[in-house]
């Protein structure tokens, strides 16, 4: 009695996984690179939302000053609730300040992974950045120079 046996050889199964291998070692890396970008993408938004949030904000509850939190933002409605507990977006944002001076701080959660990039910006409008894991401050070089 003859047997047809189907099915896949050893040495077929081990060239599909090799295959599969390298298939995954050339995208894996292209996914979280894109993933990065859009997280520093997003965080620029919500750096730049926050400062037209802040302008609102002084001429309209302010009496001509800004707001001190991210959380007072929320409360007039000018931000999302989502960013109201200062994360999102794979970035850590934060809001300091007085009546006549505010910053606002973006930081990758995990540097590397999340974003490569940490963001500032104040009421001079302008966004600065850094790539390493610092801080951004108001020295850092403003977005859109040196490649940003």
């Amino acid at each position: 009695m003859v047997r047809n046996e189907k099915g896949f050889s050893l040495t077929e199964l081990l060239i599909s996984v090799a295959v599969i291998s390298v298939i995954s070692a050339i995208v894996v890396p292209t996914f979280l690179q894109s993933r990065i970008a859009v997280n520093e993408v997003a965080a620029i938004k919500v750096v730049s939302d926050v400062l037209s949030s802040q302008m609102t904000y002084a001429s309209t509850r302010g009496m001509g000053g800004y707001s001190p939190d991210l959380g007072a933002l929320q409360e007039a409605g000018l931000i999302d609730g989502l960013l109201g507990p200062g994360t999102a977006l794979g970035y850590s944002f934060s809001v300091s300040g007085s009546s006549s001076t505010f910053s606002i701080h973006a930081r990758p959660l995990v540097f590397g992974s999340s974003g490569t990039r940490s963001f500032f910006s104040d009421q001079t409008g302008v966004i600065r950045y850094t790539t390493d894991d610092s801080p951004a401050t108001s020295t850092s070089p403003p977005l859109g120079q040196e490649g940003g």
